[in-house]
């Protein structure tokens, strides 16, 4: 039997994660951004906490960190050895390529740099499922706030490379104002307008938006479709690296 995945809102656009394993009863919450959302997830799912898994230092995904240990001592938490001067009191430090167990699963540590530069992504390739943090959103990407351009193109092409069925779990539900922004650099994608269409339907009835999947993004994510030639004679930029097409997308969505 496979993990469980249950995806939550917390605070006002972020997303709580617990993934469980219900052979040992094992629960991570990935990222801990509001208690109270949390622990009435695992309430209602009727499971314990066992870990928490952190992808990057920002208070929102770390400030219920402190509660739910309190709540939960025994609880492992799980982050970035290179981030441990700023995350809560890590019991397990990671770094790229760590096995983490969850029971009798387990999820491969990846080092994503960019949004910020100790950012993890979790790689659970048995359930073809990754945790992305904020490196990757639907439609869009991460601000690239203490990285550099090149280095969040890199990872993000690092994600893309993921086996296409690979489901993609993100920070936050931004996915319709991604859309609002990629449908004015890839304007003639037929697959992005209709992606957009059915955003805007499932957020109309308060349904969320993800998971999404690497194919799902790789047909119309700008932000993945840098060497795409159809996208850069739009940004009448044709035959230009992918990195410098990137870094206009990222720069031009900073100021939408």
């Amino acid at each position: 039997m496979g993990l469980e995945f249950h995806q939550f809102l917390c605070l006002s656009d972020n997303f709580g994660l617990l993934v469980h394993d219900p052979a040992s009863g094992a629960t991570a919450a990935l990222d801990a951004p509001e208690a109270g959302p949390i622990l009435a997830a695992l309430a209602e799912k009727g499971w314990t906490l066992t870990d928490i898994w952190l992808t990057h230092h920002h208070y929102d995904h770390i400030d219920a960190a402190g509660a739910l240990k309190a709540r939960y001592p025994q609880a492992r938490v799980v982050g970035a050895q290179k981030d441990s001067h700023r995350l809560p009191p890590l019991n397990v430090a990671v770094e790229e390529g760590d096995m983490l167990r969850l029971g009798e699963s387990g999820a491969i540590v990846m080092e994503t740099p960019g949004h910020t530069l100790g950012h993890l992504a979790y790689y659970f390739e048995d359930d073809d499922v990754v945790v992305v943090g904020d490196t990757l959103f639907s439609l869009g990407c991460g601000r690239v706030m203490e990285g550099t351009m090149p280095m969040m193109h890199e990872t993000l092409m690092r994600l893309a490379g993921l086996p296409g069925e690979t489901e993609v779990y993100c920070g936050h539900e931004y996915t319709q104002a991604n859309a609002r922004f990629a449908l004015t650099v890839d304007k003639d994608n037929i697959l992005l307008a209709e992606r957009a269409q059915e955003v805007d339907e499932l957020r109309a009835r308060g349904a969320f938006t993800l998971p999404t999947t690497i194919a799902r993004e790789l047909e119309t994510n700008p932000f993945l479709r840098a060497s795409n030639p159809p996208l850069q004679q739009a940004l009448g930029f044709e035959d230009a690296d992918p990195v410098e097409i990137f870094t206009i997308l990222r720069e031009r969505k900073n100021r939408f």
